[in-house]
């Protein structure tokens, strides 16, 4: 591409995401909905679409849609219809999928997204969210193509935003909080590299100033926040090149390359009048009743905005280490359940963002399989907090409670990292090494007052590494000003 100057125009983006939702079985039959299985063994007449097989719909999925509507702020619709959305593709069996179009089970709504730019989030309004069922899974090999239905009938909850956004960094952070969302009130594990969780991006760019929409181009299936960030910004550059030389840049489906990072066509860009919907006359309108509603609003839980809101204003937390440790539901859970008779909350935050996480980090195991249990690191930050350990004994405790899996107590007591807190004792080592360095007595009495750490250091090994430090600091102050 020839030199790009941004600055001449806008990105226009919004974003369709297709979650995979946490139920046992699939949408409208009682098929196992577990990743992984051998091709088409999860399958039955109704998701092979076998002739006379009827679909039944999945309560558990309504729940869910529920759920993912109050959290959005959205508004849950009383009455709401499936349609059929009609393409044949051979991982279709039906030659049409059951989705929801003119009537979503929720409508509008909104999310903030956290934003660097003064503090301000950013608010993506949205359009809907609307339930639909997934298509099977076309497999390459060589010269011919396999089809595995495992997937056919899976419950999908696509989510799709107002273009409210204007970059790929946006773009990507709107999907992370979105995700999190969606593992917060478990409508969905959100594991984006098993396609549980996948976005498509429709992006246009206009002259800066301009009110109507460039011509856009959806980019299909990104599953990492990373080619989501990097497609856009590639197609954002691509169209701006194409109208800077003079042509007209094209409604395509195009797919992105993440080994060249380049997007590239796929088919020309379908319209909603050419998937014929029309009413699925094989189900009933779809009857959500108040009270069930505010029924799940009662039981929702605290979600990751609020909760970060509530560390920074209670724990006195930044926005950053609260983003950190709300990022995940776990890490949040883990975090609270160290905190239990800690005076600072701070210390415990930047521990599990460092120490905790870097572990878990290092091994690849989730946080439950490769950390300690919360209430023994928060029982390990209290002996720190209380003067019986020193910092990096703690560090050196929870490395071997990490191998072990052994109590902080328990991991303290075999080390022998007690700290020795004995005045008496400390007192005692401070008169020996005093007697010995008479000319460094001298030396910092006359005005050597970085002589101050040496007997520190002497101090501190005569102790064998174990004494407390303020102990120490306070008995040599009074004794050198002696």
């Amino acid at each position: 591409m020839a030199t790009i100057n941004r600055e001449k125009y806008e990105a226009v983006i919004g974003l369709e995401i297709h979650t995979h939702l946490l139920t046992k079985s699939k949408m409208f039959c009682g098929c196992s909905t577990e990743f992984g299985g051998e091709p088409n063994d999860h399958t039955c007449p109704i998701c092979t679409a076998m002739p006379g097989a009827l679909p039944v719909l999945n309560q558990h999925v309504i729940e869910i849609a529920v759920r993912a509507g109050i959290a959005a702020h959205c508004e849950v619709a009383p009455y709401s219809i499936f349609d059929r959305k009609s393409y044949f593709y051979p991982d279709l069996p039906k030659g049409y999928q059951i989705s929801q179009y003119e009537t979503p089970v929720c409508k509008g709504g909104y999310i903030d997204v956290p934003s660097d730019k003064n503090g301000e989030p950013l608010r993506v309004r949205l359009v809907r969210i609307h339930l639909e069922e997934d298509a099977g899974k076309n497999i390459h090999e060589g010269n011919h193509s396999l089809v595995d239905l495992n997937r056919s009938g899976v419950p999908l909850l696509e989510i799709v935003s107002e273009p409210d956004i204007r970059s790929g960094a946006e773009a990507a952070a709107y999907v992370q909080e979105m995700r999190a969302i969606l593992r917060y009130i478990d409508a969905s594990d959100g594991r984006m590299e098993e396609g549980s969780l996948r976005c498509d991006c429709n992006v246009s760019v206009r002259p800066r100033g301009q009110k109507e929409f460039g011509v856009k181009t959806e980019i299909k299936n990104l599953n990492s926040f990373r080619f989501v960030e990097k497609a856009i910004e590639y197609e954002i550059d691509r169209q701006i090149d194409i109208i800077e030389s003079g042509g007209k840049v094209t409604q395509e489906t195009h797919l992105w390359d993440p080994v060249r990072e380049v997007t590239r066509p796929m088919r020309s860009k379908e319209y909603a009048n050419d998937y014929r919907y029309f009413p699925e006359p094989d189900l009933p309108p779809l009857i959500v009743p108040p009270d069930l509603v505010e029924a799940i609003r009662g039981e929702m839980p605290e979600l990751p905005a609020d909760r970060r809101a509530r560390y920074v204003k209670d724990f006195g937390l930044t926005p950053y280490e609260a983003g950190v440790l709300t990022a995940e539901r776990e890490i949040s859970a883990y975090f609270e359940a160290t905190l239990p008779g800690l005076k600072n909350r701070k210390t415990a935050a930047n521990w599990v963002m460092t120490e905790v996480l870097r572990i878990v980090h290092e091994s690849g195991k989730s946080l439950a399989e490769a950390a300690p249990a919360a209430i023994e690191v928060g029982a390990l930050l209290r002996m720190v907090e209380e003067s019986k350990i020193s910092l990096n004994a703690a560090k050196t405790s929870f490395a071997a409670m990490v191998k072990s899996g052994k109590s902080a107590e328990a991991t303290v007591a075999e080390l022998g990292l007690a700290q020795v807190s004995d005045e008496g004792a400390i007192a005692s080592a401070i008169d020996k090494i005093l007697a010995t360095e008479t000319e460094k007595v001298n030396e910092y009495r006359a005005g050597r007052d970085k002589l101050f750490g040496f007997f520190v250091g002497q101090a501190m090994k005569a102790m064998g590494g174990k004494a407390n430090p303020k102990v120490i600091n306070d008995l040599l102050r009074k004794k050198l000003a002696g």
